[in-house]
């Protein structure tokens, strides 16, 4: 299975959580890593080359610190100039049965994100959208990875996070996958 991995961090030059996730993304083979934000400096997406890319992989996974219950700017942006110009072009049916995982770091802790927690919504609440999108273009959208407290994470955690992050962006959503 060839993984797409696009990463979108506002300032990923000063990122611990996501520049290590990349760093360990990178020791493997049937992974591509597309930076956003290095690639597109000026925010002007090659939607051109993107379709292609994407079409390429059979899995997508959306790497990104979430800000304020969102994705970072560059990467809304991205989804709403790829996907929309794959899900309404000839090549709609081309993403049909491609997965669909999100990797999110949140600064604040798990217990943050609960009914009664400080931000009153679980992660998955949250991203409800990004499954919508899914749905619609016809991708299967998996369980997503979470990274808590990640203002606060100490070395360990980030580099133990990193190696559980590879395991999760491998084998989640394969037949013999618990």
């Amino acid at each position: 299975m060839e993984t797409l991995v696009i990463v979108a961090h506002p300032n990923f030059q000063h990122s611990k959580v996501n520049k290590r996730w990349v760093q360990e993304l990178q020791k493997h083979s049937g992974i591509t890593i597309h930076n956003l934000s290095l690639a597109y400096p000026d925010d002007q997406i090659n939607i051109y080359y993107e379709r292609e890319l994407v079409l390429r992989h059979d899995r997508i996974v959306l790497q990104f610190p979430m800000l304020f219950y969102n994705v970072p700017y560059i990467l809304k942006k991205w989804i709403d100039e790829v996907f929309a110009y794959l899900w309404s072009g000839d090549d709609g049916a081309k993403l049909l049965g491609k997965d669909l995982m999100l990797a999110i770091s949140m600064g604040a802790p798990a217990e943050s994100y609960k009914p009664d927690g400080f931000n009153y919504y679980t992660v998955e609440e949250l991203v409800r959208p990004m499954e919508a999108v899914a749905n619609l273009v016809g991708m299967n959208f998996l369980p997503v990875f979470k990274f808590f407290n990640a203002a606060m994470a100490t070395d360990e955690e980030i580099e133990a996070s990193a190696k559980e992050y590879v395991e999760y962006v491998l084998k989640v959503g394969e037949p013999n996958h618990i």
